[in-house]
């Protein structure tokens, strides 16, 4: 019952998700001319025995390079299927992999939607990244037989709070997961608590600690440095949120006042927020450049804005600094690990709940230094320049933490590799 009335609310809400559709359209407008993929209308690929993945958006597509590459290489005969929600992580997908794979929205959580998509498709398994749990979606996968691993779940106290009285469903569509594997053993008790059957749970860690570098990137970083000087203190800001950027921008007016060189990257999370702060960068009389307008910064440059997507990492490599944001304003936190991996001293805001473990692991290793707020981010920016043994020392502890975490991308495999001999394979047809 609890079902159906869910099912009933989604067809009741089909007019707002139209309108959020098209709104989305006005912003993105390849996005646009793809709404049908929401609902399950597409052209099919005209494949059977697929390798699905879903990753919701970019942090989550990044988080799954390592395991897509894995997979491509373990079942070969398989055609790779990525799904995203967003439209940014559909553009990530498509630059990273082009042709190697199929991309398509994931439909809404929608009957006849969930059926049409999955008649198209034929995916042999499913992979969830972390933890996006549809219920019409999970059931209809489990009445095929096909089965689904939920991989670097995780799952915040906020979260499993906010199921509430729909806890029950969320427990049915868990419990339809061949395999849930945990990022940590706090999100393991919790997904638990959920409804995760604890024979089919368990913490295999995070796939984002077995990220790759480029080899290639010590080369453009270096030509970077060189256009706008080696010498000068170089921070980013990256992943920001509206709410976080003028204390950054006020921090770096500090770092400013000791180090009239320095130099601010900043790179905000959504692309609406591109221009808005270019405009606020001007207008508190910061000289500006814009990857966009003017591909590097110069000399002159104060305040770098990275209007772009996909380009992070590289810019990370370039910073002697790196300020994660999501975490000033209570977003919850984004990826620590990129710039831990290239050895950058590491600093975030109070509000890291949706990274919990791997910002305590980085702070008890003294990687990461945590603030309050602008003040203490402004502070620490100028001890860190000053002192180039904490920065170095702080870098060499972060990769070790990398180095100590990987293996979850092999983990993964090997219990996919299980699930399929238990399912006879799981056809999908």
């Amino acid at each position: 019952m609890l079902r159906l009335l869910y099912t009933l609310t989604m067809y009741l809400l089909t007019p707002v998700i139209l309108y959020r559709l098209a709104a989305r359209g006005l912003r993105y407008r390849r996005y646009l001319s793809r709404w049908k993929e929401r609902f399950g209308f597409f052209p099919s690929p005209r494949f059977t025995n697929s390798s699905w993945v879903h990753a919701v958006s970019v942090g989550e597509v990044n988080a799954a390079v390592p395991l897509i590459e894995a997979l491509i290489r373990r079942f070969p005969d398989s055609p790779m299927v990525v799904t995203t929600v967003t439209p940014t992580g559909s553009e990530r997908v498509q630059q990273l992999f082009g042709e190697r794979i199929f991309h398509v929205y994931l439909p809404y959580d929608l009957p006849a939607s969930v059926k049409r998509f999955l008649d198209r498709i034929k995916p042999r398994f499913a992979v969830i990244m972390e933890t996006e749990i549809w219920p019409n979606l999970f059931v209809t996968c489990r009445e095929r037989s096909i089965p689904i691993v939920v991989t670097n779940a995780r799952l915040s106290k906020r979260s499993l709070k906010g199921y509430g009285p729909v806890r029950p469903l969320a427990r049915r569509a868990i419990r339809c997961a061949n395999f849930v594997a945990a990022q940590s053993p706090v999100d393991a008790e919790r997904l638990r608590l959920l409804g995760a059957a604890v024979t089919r749970l368990a913490v295999i860690g995070n796939l984002k600690f077995d990220m790759t570098i480029p080899p290639d990137l010590a080369d453009s970083t270096r030509k970077m440095r060189e256009s706008w000087g080696v010498k000068r203190p170089v921070w980013i800001a990256a992943s920001t949120h509206e709410g976080e950027e003028l204390p950054v921008l006020k921090a770096h007016s500090a770092v400013l006042q000791r180090y009239p060189d320095a130099l601010l990257l900043i790179a905000p999370r959504h692309p609406e927020r591109f221009k808005p702060i270019v405009g606020v960068c001007r207008s508190l009389g910061f000289s500006t450049r814009v990857r966009s307008e003017d591909v590097l910064a110069d000399e002159s440059c104060q305040c770098f804005v990275i209007d772009s997507m996909g380009e992070l990492l590289q810019f990370y490599a370039c910073a002697d600094v790196a300020f994660v944001g999501g975490s000033l304003e209570p977003i919850g936190g984004h990826n620590l690990l990129e710039p831990a991996a290239l050895g950058k001293p590491v600093i975030v805001g109070p509000h890291t709940f949706n990274t919990e473990e791997i910002a305590d692991s980085l702070i008890a290793a003294k990687a990461v230094l945590r603030v309050a707020d602008e003040t203490e981010l402004g502070a620490d920016l100028i001890r860190l320049f000053t002192h180039a043994g904490e920065r170095q020392a702080m870098g060499q502890a972060a990769q070790a933490v990398i180095e100590r975490e990987r293996g979850a991308v092999e983990r993964t495999v090997r219990i996919l590799e299980q699930v399929l001999g238990e399912a006879g394979g799981g056809s999908g047809e």
